[in-house]
């Protein structure tokens, strides 16, 4: 049996978005970017504060994983003298 191949329709071009002047920047007042400015400052900070606090976590999870990997060492020693010296 034959097949039918779909015909293919044309794609619409996006919708362009309002702009001030034909220049093609949006037309937003100074206000909003100065309160888009400190927006983003204040963004920027919090996310600097995460990250500080999330690299002192690491630091002490580092720590105390290094400590236990130390104190099975150290049990796995004990173990191994037990045994040599009791066969």
């Amino acid at each position: 049996m034959a097949v039918r191949a779909r015909a293919k329709s044309k794609r619409q071009a996006p919708a362009r978005r309002r702009t001030s002047g034909g220049l093609g920047v949006p037309s937003h007042s100074v206000e909003w970017y100065a309160q888009r400015i400190k927006t983003l400052e204040a963004e920027r900070e919090r996310l600097k504060s995460d990250l500080d606090e999330a690299l002192e976590r690491i630091g002490r999870l580092e720590q105390t994983r290094a400590e236990a990997v130390n104190r099975i060492d150290w049990v796995l020693d004990s173990l191994h003298n037990v045994l040599e010296t009791g066969a």
